[in-house]
């Protein structure tokens, strides 16, 4: 930028680039500045401060008057200074800088800018079009990619017409098929479990399904306290989880108002009314347990960063199911949690932390897996009843040692008599070695040391 233009040229050329990248935006974070010396620390080097000031104030109008959430930190040296710590000083760093306990939103965070909040206006709603509202969206729904489906879908769902939602299914159903139907029922939950409010702008349901074990359940407060806990979600996600288990069938039943509703409540500290605590005993019963959460994302996009480099680039689909090296990661600390988890005493399995919308296909897909690789514990319960024929009416217990990816089973009687042991490799076991002892123990006592000795 030449240092002869003026605030105002600098201020137009901000609101002109608000107004081209305000379609693609649902929130932004603006960073204020109070003075000359703050921003010095900041971002030492940049524009000055009058400039900046002025082609923030023009920018967060112009985004505001567009329908998009407009979010600001108020640049506080002292909290920069502590965010620095041990941090390497680079520019990404600098941008990286989140004061999300002090965020400021609606009418406070525009005053805070210097603009007057009677500008801002809602998002755009779509056009009406013709026909009815469930015709619209079952046109929207047929035409694959358009963007007018979402929109109605929200409009509908927020709006609580479950009639109407009812109505375009069955239309669906009759002019595309069951197969339709199930699309196109996903599709709304999608729309429903995630939403442009929350503290930093966009918050969705996310769910842990648990196999649980038999007898006392775990303790759900607990568990998620010790997932957060453990490094599993990235610095930018934030997970709150209700302290009390929730029944799968009760969370699958939920249509995509009642999900909203849900969404809304939590985002609201409440305790959602349309999915209250499971009863134990149904719990016990079903096997299956779902920890609720709610998942807030503070990754609010930087204006710093738009104005200087444009949009972020959308990931390209190469049809590769690729990860990073982060993600690699995590993954790794999230199966040590499930197996630290497990061996705590408690027995349960966590599956994996998935939408509120995809806890039966995750508990689905576990069952599957659990029926593919039924034949080990066949093999096992065979292996079982030989050693009791061994025992000759002595009482039977298992010792089991894992051994990298597969198991041994070692038999002895309750006196330590060694009867028998069988090695099962990774392919012969339902699920992870570390896993097995609540399919064995159905059938088996389990004991820690070897008996006897």
């Amino acid at each position: 930028m030449s240092e002869f233009t003026s605030d105002a040229e600098t201020a137009d050329r901000a609101a002109a680039l608000a107004r081209e990248f305000a379609p693609e935006l649902g929130a932004v974070l603006f960073t204020h500045y109070p003075d000359a010396d703050t921003l010095d620390m900041l971002r030492p080097g940049g524009a000055g401060f009058h400039t900046i000031a002025a082609a923030n104030k023009a920018a967060a109008a112009a985004l505001a008057a567009l329908g998009v959430q407009v979010f600001v930190q108020v640049a506080d040296r002292a909290a920069f200074r502590r965010w620095m710590d041990g941090r390497a000083d680079t520019a990404d760093n600098r941008l990286a800088w989140r004061d999300r306990e002090r965020l400021l939103r609606g009418p406070a965070a525009l005053e805070a800018l210097g603009v007057d909040p009677k500008l801002a206006r809602p998002r755009p709603k779509p056009g009406k079009g013709s026909g009815t509202p469930a015709d619209r969206l079952v046109r929207a729904f047929a035409e694959e990619g358009d963007p007018d489906f979402e929109d109605l879908a929200l409009e509908l769902i927020e709006g609580g017409r479950d009639g109407v939602l009812e109505v375009a299914t069955r239309k669906v159903a009759d002019r595309y098929g069951e197969d339709a139907v199930a699309d196109f029922t996903a599709d709304l939950l999608l729309f429903a479990e995630a939403a442009d409010i929350g503290p930093a702008g966009w918050a969705e349901l996310v769910a842990l399904p648990v196999a649980l074990p038999p007898g006392a359940l775990p303790d759900a407060a607990a568990l998620g306290l010790s997932l957060i806990g453990s490094g599993v979600l990235p610095e930018t996600l934030e997970v709150r989880f209700l302290p009390a288990w929730r029944a799968p069938q009760a969370l699958a039943a939920l249509s995509p108002i009642a999900l909203r509703r849900v969404l809304v409540q939590m985002v609201a500290g409440q305790d959602p009314a349309d999915l209250p605590p499971a009863a134990p005993d149904s719990l016990a019963e079903d096997s299956f347990g779902v920890l609720l959460g709610l998942q807030i994302d503070w990754q609010i996009p930087l204006w710093e960063e738009i104005a200087a480099n444009g949009l972020p680039e959308e990931p390209e689909d190469d049809g590769e199911d690729d990860t990073t090296p982060e993600e690699d990661e995590r993954a790794t600390l999230f199966d040590r949690w499930r197996s630290a988890v497990f061996e705590s005493g408690d027995g349960c399995v966590p599956l994996a932390l998935v939408s509120a919308s995809e806890v039966d296909a995750e508990i689905a897909a576990f069952l599957e897996e659990a029926r593919e690789q039924a034949g080990g514990l066949e093999e096992i319960r065979e292996f079982v009843a030989v050693a009791r024929q061994e025992a000759a009416g002595e009482e039977v217990v298992c010792r089991l040692e894992i051994l990298g990816d597969g198991l041994e089973l070692s038999l002895y009687t309750r006196q330590g008599r060694f009867l028998d042991s069988l090695t099962l490799g990774a392919d012969q076991l339902p699920v992870k070695p570390e896993e097995m002892p609540r399919l064995i123990e159905a059938f088996v006592p389990i004991v820690k040391d070897t008996p006897g000795v």
